[in-house]
């Protein structure tokens, strides 16, 4: 069928063209809306801005055809050919091309916001300042494809494959890179915040300077990665392997990467405030000095050697226990959750729920915190709901009360952090103001059992040294048998005895000691 021929059906109303032949044929700027050219033979055609929105286009050959500035919007182009086409600045909004193959496609600046690529082949593609927001390329071919500057926002990139491509600058953030193949990528300079990168492989991939902040990286692979420059600030890298990567001053700052498996990884020069340094795989490690600072300022510098660099990055996770001197019963378990909760709504720093063990004639409660610095605050609230917690909460405060006198003539801890940690620990004291004043369940625990009962609080520092804060003399001497006797005993000796349950200025600094952020 020659041009005229197809345009003047097409004038008179005709739509259904499937399987028309049209090779090279030049239509140019025509306007064929809603046409069906499924299984169309269009190869080498020119449909420079023509408009096909909501064309059926599906099975169509359409290679090296050119369709720059083309108007495709909701087109159907499923399991279309458009290798080495040109769609420069087309716009494929909402089109549909899943199993569609567009190798070596000249698609730069072309628009494909919510459009379906799912396992379609993009591979060697150029798509620079491409727009895919919220785009559908799961499984989808994108081996050596161009993608630089290009906006991949919430894309879903789920098992697609990217080998060797270059996303340099590329936004993707809050993409679905999930169980994606990485390998060799280069996403330097990328923005990658909030992207779900779960158990992708990004051996030996270019992300210096990369923005990974609050990305999720768990389980993914990063051998050999370079991540110099990084931003990894509140990302997820739970069980991640980073063997032999670089992540020279890259932002570490409260990360979550217990398990992780940094074996032979370069780590000098990396933000590492408010990150555990437990459960981490350190073997040949190579760390000269580590920033501590709360912004990244370099203000607090931590140098280490080859001996002491394995020790810094395996510390125990710090974590207050407190033991009560009797089982947790229903009535109390429904009394402490409610407890809990109102604690946590007025201070964010009690974030995680205890973990329990209930015995026979105790019950502990483990809180893991984020650091060692948060242990005395953390523990001044976590005590709130016991009758114990007065004395306990006196017994902080003295302690740090203590090291901040000793640190007069000798610096155990720096004066900035003796500051931190009283602005941390005053911080609590007006939040347990607060809830007192406003929580009513507190009232009620009161008058049970349980939160009456003897205690023992015990906080555990990164370096796994014990500080016994708070031991209550009548804990494990409870008489089962005479419930009111305990209860008087308790009233009449408590305050005498405990003066000699309170820890010591040696036990203090030597528990001090351990907090390895000390310099």
């Amino acid at each position: 069928m020659n041009v005229d021929k197809f345009l003047e059906k097409y004038a008179l109303g005709f739509t259904d063209f499937s399987g028309v032949e049209l090779p090279e044929a030049n239509l140019c700027g025509v306007k064929l809306s809603g046409i069906d050219l499924s299984h169309a033979n269009l190869s080498i055609v020119n449909l420079s801005g023509a408009n096909l929105t909501k064309a059926n286009l599906s099975h169509a050959q359409l290679n090296v055809a050119r369709l720059s500035g083309a108007h495709l919007e909701g087109a159907n182009l499923t399991k279309a050919s458009l290798n080495v086409a040109n769609l420069i600045r087309a716009n494929l909004n909402n089109a549909q091309l899943v199993q569609a193959s567009l190798i070596r496609g000249e698609l730069i600046r072309a628009d494909f916001s919510r459009a379906n690529l799912r396992e379609a082949n993009l591979s060697n593609a150029d798509l620079r300042e491409a727009t895919l927001r919220h785009t559908v390329l799961r499984g989808a071919n994108l081996n050596q494809a161009c993608f630089k500057g290009a906006s991949l926002v919430a894309a879903n990139l789920e098992q697609a494959t990217l080998n060797t491509t270059d996303l340099v600058r590329a936004d993707l953030s809050g993409a679905n890179l999930r169980e994606a193949e990485l390998r060799q990528v280069n996403m330097f300079r990328a923005n990658l915040c909030g992207a779900n990168l779960c158990d992708a492989n990004l051996r030996w991939a270019d992300l210096r300077g990369a923005n990974l902040s609050w990305a999720d990286l768990s389980g993914a692979k990063l051998s050999g990665a370079n991540l110099t420059g990084a931003d990894l600030s509140n990302a997820n890298l739970t069980n991640t392997s980073l063997v032999h990567a670089d992540l020279t001053e890259a932002k570490l700052v409260s990360a979550e990467w217990v398990g992780a498996d940094l074996t032979g990884a370069t780590l000098t020069g990396a933000k590492l405030y408010a990150t555990s340094r437990f459960g981490l795989k350190t073997d040949m490690l190579i760390c000269e000095w580590v920033d501590l600072s709360p912004k990244g300022d370099r203000s607090i510098i931590h140098t280490l050697n080859a001996e002491d660099s394995g020790d810094f990055f395996n510390e125990t996770p710090p974590t207050i226990r407190i033991i009560i001197d009797r089982p947790l019963d229903p009535e109390a378990n429904f009394a402490l959750a409610g407890a809990y909760f109102q604690i946590t709504q007025k201070y964010r720093g009690l974030k995680q729920p205890p973990s329990m063990e209930i015995g026979r004639r105790r019950t502990v409660f483990t809180f893991r915190v984020d650091s060692d610095e948060s242990l005395f605050p953390v523990a001044y609230m976590a005590i709130l709901p016991f009758k114990d917690a007065t004395q306990t909460q006196k017994n902080i405060y003295t302690a740090i009360e203590m090291i901040a006198r000793k640190d007069t003539n000798e610096q155990l801890i720096s004066p900035q952090k003796i500051h931190q940690l009283t602005i941390f620990l005053e911080q609590a004291m007006q939040n347990v103001n607060l809830i007192k004043d406003a929580t009513k369940i507190l009232g009620i625990a009161a008058t049970l059992n349980f939160f009456q009962a003897p205690t023992q609080t015990i906080l555990t520092n990164s370096s796994a040294k014990n500080l016994i804060i708070h031991d209550n003399p009548h804990f494990g001497k409870r008489l089962i048998d005479h419930p009111q006797i305990e209860a008087d005993l308790y009233e009449d000796e408590l305050s005498e005895l405990a003066k000699s349950r309170q820890p010591t200025l040696a036990m203090i600094e030597d528990f001090f000691k351990g907090f390895h952020y000390i310099n």
